[in-house]
């Protein structure tokens, strides 16, 4: 069982502790998941070779959700580039001086400018700061989210934001609150991954990986990290 060392009072540690576990996936059911489909054709070799697998989430849903905006149609090296830039434009800092994840008040004290010196493009640095200014109203209510989960007026709204679509609400899903049934299909590396994984010559296309993916609900997401993992630990 987790423990936290320390001196916080009795709601705070109890908070903590749930943060912790939420963020290093403790509280995902992989054991179902991998008794389900332990003799799949195809995916019990991941299985078998990613035993205990599970999604990291981040620290905040807001900080997930502005990391799959970056993240979009880029690699993953140029998103952790730009996302690295962000953190120093920010420049928010720890007490003990450690630079922090700026938050949706500290996205929005940023400059166009600025986020475009940091490498988003025009299209991003417009629902960046729109993403930021609506949940610093309360008009999207990330943190609350967390603990109800209603994933279909999270995605209703979500959709709503201009330059949101399916891949980034549904990875958002993923990493800001660890629900593992968004179908990833769209995301490039995981046809990239399918393809392997069913042997083909030619990598299947979005529709024909969602048709795949379909069957493994409710842990698609979880298909899909296990598809990533496969390529490289530091795929996703």
């Amino acid at each position: 069982m987790l423990s936290v060392d320390g001196h916080l009072p009795g709601d705070s540690r109890s908070a903590f502790e749930a943060m912790i576990l939420r963020m290093l996936g403790l509280t995902q059911g992989v054991a179902e998941f991998e008794t389900h489909f332990l003799d799949h054709p195809q995916l019990s070799t991941l299985i078998a070779r990613q035993r205990g697998l599970r999604v990291a989430v981040a620290a905040t849903p807001f900080e997930a959700l502005t990391w799959a905006v970056t993240g979009q149609q880029i690699s993953v090296s140029a998103a952790v580039a730009i996302r690295r830039k962000l953190i120093f434009a920010a420049n928010v800092r720890h007490s003990g001086g450690l630079l922090c994840y700026p938050d949706a008040s500290q996205i929005i004290g940023l400059s166009e400018v600025t986020l475009r010196q940091a490498g988003f493009s025009a299209a991003k640095t417009r629902t960046l700061l729109a993403l930021a200014q609506l949940v610093a109203d309360d008009r999207l209510p990330l943190d609350a989210w967390t603990h109800t989960l209603p994933i279909d007026e999270m995605r209703e709204r979500l959709e709503a934001v201009r330059g949101i679509g399916p891949w980034t609400v549904n990875y958002a899903l993923l990493r800001g609150f660890g629900w593992l049934d968004g179908s990833l299909h769209g995301d490039a590396a995981v046809r990239r991954g399918l393809q392997a994984l069913l042997d083909s010559h030619e990598k299947p296309g979005a529709e024909e990986t969602e048709e795949w993916l379909a069957v493994f609900s409710p842990w698609r997401a979880l298909v899909a990290a296990h598809i990533w993992a496969a390529q490289s630990s530091a795929a996703y």
